[in-house]
């Protein structure tokens, strides 16, 4: 700006100003300038603004607050060559400033005017900083939608052809921030602009080929770019430029690329032709590619490739050019340089992403890309082992490729990367390891003989949630083979398991009961999880929100309640409560559940029948069943214990099957003399008495021993009170029944050795019928005297559990439950049901038809046996009579 403008020899005409040459220091007196209306006077001020912003961002807001935006985005559609290229310098440096850039949003004629700029008439220089400008302006959303509105994409692309390496750097980096936009994507294909992309990998400068990969790994996200592509031969060039091992630094992004584009079955079955996959494979495991192993006579006269760097130019330092330098590419044969561990990392990933599908997968097997992830997991880089890991898992979704890995020895190491420091390489190998045990019996073994088993058992302590999760699942899949279950189980799996079920983790959760359910299916396994406390911690699981984990768990306790001692246990840590809650609600009910509470319920019969009311003629009535009633589906079932606690109350008794004899009563009965000696010591101690107390009232002596037999007599009063509490303490002594032990031997011996079975339900009818107060006549029944004498029982026991063998003058309920409970001692298969109104009946499968015994019949029939009014009377469960006797 202090430049002087030299006098004209010959002088000037009156009427016109002399030249002035004018000196400035300020922005804003430069600024005043841009508004002159001389053409000399404004390209000058918007040199000299150019080179003022060029220095740093101070300087950039500090012109736009002194309104300089507004006169060079007007300076920028002027008529003059000299001015629009000076003010598209300064605006288009300008731009990163993201405050002239809101500037510039808000004003409409901002865009076209730069993409304006970008016509093949104007200079170089002006299209270097219009594409800077659009570059810049790229960045935010609401300006690249302006930009591809304005026709920007048709602009870029063709700047991309141009012999100056700032155009195309400018040119290619606004068109990468463009195609983040899918609408931009389709508008590069259509604009011809995906070759001139691919020509750019050629270039000399690094930035160029770095925003040219970026570009194409954008487009290429587009399945009709990469159709394109495809015809552009693309995937052999970007494989050519991972050849070139002085460009590694861009191999990645090279093979970025390439995972996009192995998404199409149609390009993996081109570069399969072609043989680029394996050439490729080759390059990831440093290895000689197959097209460059050393031939006879080779070595010699081969051309110098292109070198990595460029020469150094004043432009080169914006475009990020190399030192001018040029190397030689090694003769094919001689010493393989080593890609990077990013690069093996990036391809192993591209591997795994195009196995996604199943398609995909065949190929890739075809093309034994399982080797190349093998050799990947011995790398040094934990990136690399856990990309590599990664792709096996996805890979062995492919049936022959569980069996390929497993031939290549590749489950060796990920068993030995269990072993890692590193938790994502752990997490990796495990799901590698849980696919491909999946359905693979001999896979399975394989882990087994390679000392795999302690590893994984060492593994469920882990602090690793994802791992663990994986391991329970490949415990699981070696479950399934008996001799593997067996081994774990010898060391330590089933007791190993229990740190897992109290993870806060629902995966975790989920797949370690799913572990459990699998390796409990023995007693010695389901009493050792059960001794170390794992019942508990699946009961507390059924809480759980997660739908998956409160499956697993019900199914586990499923598997755990075939054992009486378990399911008992389950039932008093809340087991069945919480099932029963699980089955009622609306949202959380399920199959498992169901399956479980079923499970539950066979092992206690007394809450099946009070819950459902029915019993089948597998479950069978033995000592300690009792009938409490039915009872709502959510309601506490409660033990005989707590029923014997109870006091004596108006509601219907408890009916208890126990067939034990009284031991006082025994006694009795086998010693008679012991009654007669108790009676005698009576009398004698009787008259003692009297003789003593005739004694005593003579002296005072004898009063004072009076006295102090009280004492003695108070303190034994007192242990006996001591000895009464202890008693409490003791196991609980339920009831005792001597008539159903008499039942049972009469039964045993009468009615046991009939031939037939209809026989014998005929006269176990009429046995049970004769214990309850003999047959009731049609129409008689609420005339039938019953709930007197139970009462009567009820108050002489003092208990509302009264034993079946008791009850002298029964009905339905009583009779029907003392024919199971006698026909299931004799192997007498029969059901029992509960109805309404103190209903119950009994239901038998004969082979024969009633009316004519001997007579075979099949199928066999379903008969209820009358115990009421014509005891051993069969009906067909279907008739008329039946449904009579049901109600009525």
């Amino acid at each position: 700006m202090g430049k002087k403008v030299k006098e004209d020899k010959k002088p000037p005409p009156d009427d016109v100003f002399d030249t002035l040459a004018v000196e400035s220091r300020q922005a804003g007196t430069v600024v005043l300038m841009l508004s002159s209306p001389e053409e000399d006077v404004q390209s000058k001020a918007c040199e000299a603004i150019y080179k003022f912003v060029d220095k740093c961002d101070e300087n950039k807001k500090q012109l736009l607050d002194l309104g300089a935006g507004e006169a060079l985005l007007k300076l920028m559609q002027s008529e003059d060559r000299i001015v629009r290229r000076n003010a598209c310098m300064a605006m288009g440096v300008m731009t990163a400033h993201p405050e002239v850039r809101k500037f510039l949003r808000k004003r409409e004629e901002s865009v076209p005017a730069f993409i304006q700029l970008l016509a093949p008439e104007e200079d170089t220089v002006v299209h270097e900083f219009s594409a800077l400008g659009l570059s810049n302006m790229a960045t935010e959303f609401s300006s690249k939608a302006s930009i591809f509105e304005s026709g920007g994409v048709d602009a870029l692309v063709k700047c991309l052809s141009s012999s100056d390496p700032d155009v195309q750097k400018n040119s290619v980096e606004a068109l990468a921030q463009l195609l983040l936009d899918y609408q931009s994507r389709a508008a590069i294909r259509d604009a011809d602009g995906l070759n001139p992309l691919l020509e750019m990998l050629k270039s000399e400068f690094a930035i160029i080929q770095k925003l040219s990969l970026l570009a194409l790994d954008r487009a290429s996200q587009d399945s009709e770019n990469r159709s394109a592509l495809r015809e552009l031969e693309a995937m052999s060039k970007l494989i050519d430029f991972v050849a070139h091992p002085e460009w590694n630094d861009l191999h990645v992004m090279a093979v970025m690329v390439l995972s996009n584009l192995l998404e199409d079955i149609e390009s993996l079955e081109l570069i399969k032709e072609t043989g680029g996959l394996k050439r490729l494979v080759a390059l990831i495991t440093d290895q000689v590619p197959p097209e460059e192993e050393p031939k006879a006579g080779t070595g010699k006269g081969e051309k110098k490739a292109g070198s990595r760097a460029a020469k150094k130019s004043a432009k080169g330092s914006k475009s990020g050019k190399k030192d001018e330098s040029e190397k030689e590419e090694p003769p094919p044969g001689e010493a393989i340089i080593p890609t990077l561990p990013d690069v093996k990392m990036c391809a192993a990933k591209a591997i795994a992403r195009s196995a996604k599908s199943a398609e995909n997968r065949k190929i890739l097997h075809e093309q034994e890309a399982e080797k190349m992830l093998i050799h990947l997991l011995s790398h040094e880089s934990n990136d690399v082992q856990t990309a590599a890991a990664q792709a096996l898992g996805v890979m062995s979704e492919n049936l022959l490729s569980k069996d390929s890995i497993r031939e290549w020895e590749g489950l060796q190491p990920l068993i030995k990367l269990c072993n890692s420091d590193n938790g994502d390489v752990k997490e990796a190998a495990t799901l590698a390891l849980a696919n491909l045990t999946a359905g693979n019996s001999t896979n399975c073994q394989e882990v087994s003989n390679l000392n795999g088993v302690e590893t994984l058992i060492h593994l469920l302590a882990d602090s690793r949630d994802e791992a663990v999760a994986n391991t329970c699942c490949v415990l699981t899949n070696m479950a399934t083979e008996e001799g593997l279950r067996s081994e774990a189980q010898g060391k330590g799996v089933v007791t190993a398991l229990l740190e897992p079920l109290k993870s806060q983790n629902t995966r975790v959760q989920a797949k370690s009961s799913l572990a459990v359910a699998a390796f409990v299916c023995d007693a010695d396994s389901r009493s050792d999880f059960r001794n170390a406390g794992g019942i508990e911690n699946l009961v507390m699981l059924l809480h759980s929100g997660n739908d998956e984990v409160r499956r697993n768990a019900a199914w586990a306790l499923a598997v755990c309640a075939v054992d009486e001692p378990t399911a008992i246990e389950i039932c008093k840590l809340g087991g069945m409560d919480l099932l029963q809650e699980i089955q009622v609600s609306g949202t959380r009910k399920n199959p498992f559940a169901e399956v479980a509470l079923e499970r539950l319920l066979d092992a206690n019969l007394s809450a099946k029948y009070s819950l459902t009311g029915q019993l089948s003629s597998t479950n069978l009535i033995e000592d300690g069943f009792y009938d409490a009633g039915q009872i709502r589906p959510n309601t506490k079932f409660m033990s005989i214990e707590d029923y014997c606690k109870q006091e004596l109350n108006d509601k219907r008794p408890i009916l208890f099957i126990v067939a034990k004899a009284d031991p006082v009563a025994t006694q009795s009965a086998s010693n008679p003399e012991l009654e007669t000696k108790d009676n005698s010591k009576t009398n004698v101690s009787g008259k003692s008495s009297r003789t003593g107390r005739e004694g005593k009232g003579k002296s005072k002596q004898k009063e004072k021993e009076e006295k102090q037999k009280e004492e003695e007599l108070q303190a034994q009063l007192q242990k006996e009170a001591e000895a009464l509490a202890n008693s409490e303490n003791q196991p609980f002594n339920p009831p005792t029944d001597s008539n159903l032990v008499k039942y049972i031997e009469e039964v045993t011996e009468r009615i046991l050795p009939l031939a037939t079975a209809t026989e014998q339900v005929k006269a176990l009818a009429q046995f049970v019928a004769d214990k309850m107060g003999g047959c009731i006549e049609k129409g008689q029944l609420p005339n039938f005297s019953w709930e007197l004498p139970l009462s009567q029982v009820k108050f002489e026991l003092k208990s509302n559990v009264v034993p079946i063998g008791k009850i002298k003058a029964g009905i339905h309920i009583h009779r029907a439950l003392l024919f199971k409970a006698l026909a299931d001692r004799i192997a007498l298969p029969c059901t029992l049901t509960r109805g309404e109104y103190n209903r119950a009946w009994n239901e038998v499968m004969l082979p024969e038809t009633p009316e004519q015994p001997g007579a075979q019949k099949f199928p066999p029939r379903c008969f209820i046996v009358d115990l009421i009014h014509q005891p051993g009377r069969l009906m067909r469960s279907d008739s008329p009579e039946a449904v009579t006797y049901k109600k009525l």
